[in-house]
């Protein structure tokens, strides 16, 4: 991203958000409390990667799943990760947006998730 590119907002909805807590709850009930702040920060910069919108490197679109629907894996800049974030852009006057929809185990099949989004 350079400094002239917009910075997109990053919305999370509620079942992104639950599925985030779900997930480092697990994360803590298996590998403990260092694991889950260390998981914590690597799905935080996933998402905070995404401020730089759909051409976010590792981001890919998805329309076999959903039109406009997008990914990116959590695995990133040395980071591991067993998930991935499902958005679609919105376009409004004030700012461009992510909405982040899902957040998913990448053994999961993203189609059957994207039914309600």
């Amino acid at each position: 991203m350079t400094a002239d590119e917009p910075v997109w907002t990053v919305r999370i909805t509620e079942s992104a958000e639950t599925a985030y807590r779900n997930i480092l709850a697990w994360t803590l009930r298996e590998f403990g409390d260092l694991q889950a702040r260390i998981y914590a920060d690597t799905l935080s910069a996933a998402l905070v990667a995404l401020t730089g919108g759909p051409t976010t490197v590792g981001a890919r679109q998805r329309s076999e799943i959903g039109a406009g629907l997008f990914t990116l894996h959590v695995a990133r800049s040395g980071r591991k990760g067993r998930h991935f974030v499902l958005f679609r852009v919105r376009l409004d006057e004030q700012r461009p947006q992510v909405e982040v929809l899902r957040l998913l185990h990448d053994a999961m099949d993203p189609a059957l998730h994207a039914a309600g989004a």
